[in-house]
């Protein structure tokens, strides 16, 4: 399936992606994972050496574009990007051995009726931008600072339901009007350091590796010009709360809620820009989009098992001193993915009503060999399997500001008792 370079509408969009999977059947699956408020198929199509299904200790990744129906080129660069990765298969090393050890999931459009509804391509903003019952699908994820009243369209629900039924690792989602590549939290209040003007989440420093290689790897984003003389961002990177708040993001929902590492990148400075432009985007980014989906490769991984060698889904495994507001928890193979960077570590197992094991861990840069660093938990106590565990919808870090906040007049009380104990003496 020849691909150009122009702008592909849903007819054009789901003919290509059905003629590369008709092409490359043992290679990729395409698959619906929902459809929109005006009845479009929300096509995924996965590459990998398992396409079908998740094989164990091989992450998965995705990509998402067109969130907002007006931000046109991630789009179009995800097409040229299944392009590149099926026809280099077999032919180069580096893409071989990524597409045989990395399960990549791509869904170039979350909300079709807004790209179709966008009739006069524009710079700035339309009324594309959101879907066809006028909302913005980047305000419509449950938040993890405050409530969200947005009412869940069927676009997120599906990408919700999506993100529940894999072991998404990594992820980034691809939007326009600016260059620059944004990290979690979006959100934030007190305990994340908002009162600062910077809202810092556990993994902070993989959060800044991540969007620093995405932007170093482009070919002007790490220059951090942004658009216009009012907007810089130096290195190319920024905390999404720093440049500005929003609630019901989907990147703080990955990561709360997914388990996921996902950052947002900004890839243009126009929303829309004119279709004989979209080559010099697709030469500008197709290098960061090839390293960053290595990173899916950083840190951790393994499994937890019990005394017959049996999987433990919903195990606890995180790294000591990064603990998550929704505790990160083992797959129904009993997997975790932990990323990390390069450094010591100790990783604690837990299995709800048995002691924790703590296991210190040396993590390399292991990237470029396509597998994170292996270390598997055995409970030899444990014979059964840990029951299902969920985490709520509810605004977790409130609870945390709210527990901080009445912690405050204790330390005062005791500060105060302790001088009039000294007086006293």
């Amino acid at each position: 399936a020849s691909l150009d370079f122009k702008y592909h509408h849903a007819e054009e969009l789901e003919a290509y992606l059905k003629g590369v999977h008709a092409a490359y059947p043992s290679l990729t699956h395409l698959h619906s994972i929902g459809r929109s408020v005006e009845g479009r198929n929300l096509w995924v199509l996965v590459l990998g050496k398992f396409p079908t299904h998740h094989k164990i200790g091989i992450p998965e990744f995705k990509y998402v574009a067109n969130m907002h129906g007006d931000e046109t080129v991630g789009r179009e660069i995800l097409l040229h990007l299944i392009d590149f990765l099926v026809t280099s298969y077999g032919r180069d090393p580096v893409i071989t051995q990524l597409l045989n050890n990395t399960r990549i999931h791509i869904m170039p459009t979350m909300n079709p009726d807004g790209f179709e509804a966008t009739k006069v391509p524009d710079c700035y903003y339309s009324r594309g931008r959101y879907n066809k019952n006028g909302e913005d699908l980047n305000r419509n994820f449950p938040d993890a600072f405050e409530n969200n009243n947005a009412s869940v369209q069927p676009e997120t629900q599906a990408v919700m339901n999506w993100i529940k039924n894999e072991t998404f690792v990594l992820s980034a989602n691809l939007h326009g009007g600016a260059l620059v590549a944004s990290y979690t939290f979006d959100n934030g209040n007190s305990v994340t350091g908002s009162l600062n003007g910077y809202s810092r989440s556990p993994d902070d420093d993989v959060f800044i590796h991540l969007a620093k290689t995405y932007s170093f790897n482009h070919a002007s984003m790490y220059k951090g010009t942004g658009c216009d003389n009012r907007q810089t961002f130096p290195e190319g990177i920024t905390n999404g709360y720093s440049w500005y708040q929003l609630e019901g993001g989907m990147q703080d929902y990955n990561y709360v809620w997914g388990q996921c590492f996902e950052i947002t990148l900004e890839l243009s400075c126009c929303k829309y820009p004119p279709a004989d432009q979209l080559e010099k985007f697709w030469n500008d980014n197709k290098v960061a989009l090839i390293e960053y989906i290595k990173q899916v490769h950083l840190g951790v991984k393994g499994q937890v098992t019990d005394k017959n060698g049996n999987p433990i889904p919903n195990a606890i495994v995180e790294a000591k001193g990064r603990p998550h507001v929704c505790p990160y928890r083992t797959n129904e193979h009993g997997e975790y993915f932990l990323l990390l960077l390069p450094g010591t570590y100790v990783i604690n197992a837990t299995v709800p009503g048995f002691k924790s094991m703590l296991k210190t861990v040396e993590i390399p840069n292991n990237t470029g060999n396509f597998s994170a660093l292996k270390q598997d938990f055995s409970f030899s106590e444990v014979s059964v399997r840990s029951r299902a565990a969920s985490c709520p919808k509810s605004p977790l870090y409130r609870e945390l500001e709210g527990a901080s906040a009445a912690v405050k007049p204790t330390l005062h009380l005791l500060v105060l008792m302790t001088i009039l104990l000294v007086i006293f003496k």
